[in-house]
């Protein structure tokens, strides 16, 4: 969940995509901007000319410069049409500051659908990181009619006990290495970093006062689309009960465990992550009509 923070410094340089202007076209196959959907302007870029079409959704305080660079780089242009976007509040979707409401994440996937729709995309897929994995499982119980395919890694559907006590490790960002700091605090200045990541810590903290601890679990049982969980087996902030659980409660999901993978798996092992997604989203729905497969 926290993508942010186990991005080392190195990985997310490498990743971002620095100096690219609002609503230029860079080449025939990329463009970025900004469109005004549900009162905000929200950032885009889009890379590919494929039929299908792809919406990455960063974790918290993530954006598409520093969470996506390899998939956008990489994933095949032909047959894929990616757009990365920054949440309201994050990135270069500011204004608006971002807080965190009790429904920040149902506030995510509305406008994660509706830029789609503003940008004349009837169906879509949706790759989700950590928290972007969380809006991702909301937006497709949501809108089952415009999703195609969903993959979601590093995330959860409800905060534990143990999920608290990570969280609460973490919000001090004094304690960071200055290595891990300074890639947010050139996104967001070190006042507005630190503030914001406060305010994130207690908006998923507010989680665990709900019955269960539920963030989504209501939910998984509306999600009808094909489904891939990836789990990375030393993910340090994502326990494996919440990948299990995920696959146990999402009809007819996949669940597929990468031995050597963390929270940034999709960084550290980009190729293989991103071949495993291009051929889960190429593949014959009929593969699916078993359940958990």
């Amino acid at each position: 969940m926290v993508a942010a923070l186990f991005l080392t410094g190195r990985s997310l340089l490498k990743c971002r995509m620095s100096g690219v202007k609002a609503t230029q076209r860079l080449c025939s196959s990329f463009s970025s901007g900004r469109h005004r959907v549900n009162g905000v302007d929200l950032y885009y870029e889009q890379t590919g000319e494929g039929k299908h079409a792809v919406l990455l959704i960063p974790g918290a305080l993530g954006s598409t410069q520093t969470d996506f660079g390899p998939q956008l780089k990489s994933l095949n242009k032909e047959r894929f049409t990616v757009v990365g976007w920054d949440p309201r509040g994050y990135g270069r979707s500011r204004p608006p500051h971002r807080d965190f409401p009790p429904d920040f994440f149902e506030r995510d996937a509305k406008d994660a659908v509706d830029l789609m729709e503003t940008l004349g995309f009837g169906r879509f897929s949706l790759l989700g990181w950590s928290d972007g994995g969380i809006t991702a499982l909301i937006a497709a119980a949501m809108k089952p009619q415009l999703i195609d395919k969903m993959v979601v890694w590093g995330s959860n559907a409800f905060v534990s006990q143990d999920d608290l006590k990570l969280y609460n490790m973490v919000r001090d960002v004094s304690k960071w290495s200055e290595r891990m700091r300074r890639p947010m605090e050139e996104v967001y200045g070190a006042e507005a970093f630190a503030k914001t990541w406060e305010s994130w810590v207690d908006g998923i903290a507010q989680f665990a006062h709900r019955p269960g601890g539920s963030i989504c679990v209501e939910h998984l049982p509306l999600i009808s689309c094909p489904t891939l969980i990836i789990h990375g087996e030393k993910d340090p902030m994502v326990p494996s009960f919440h990948p299990h659980y995920l696959h146990k409660h999402i009809k007819g999901s996949r669940l597929h465990l990468m031995p050597e993978g963390k929270h940034n798996l999709h960084l550290r092992y980009a190729e293989e992550f991103n071949k495993l997604v291009e051929d889960f989203l190429e593949e014959s729905p009929d593969y699916f009509s078993t359940p958990n497969n």
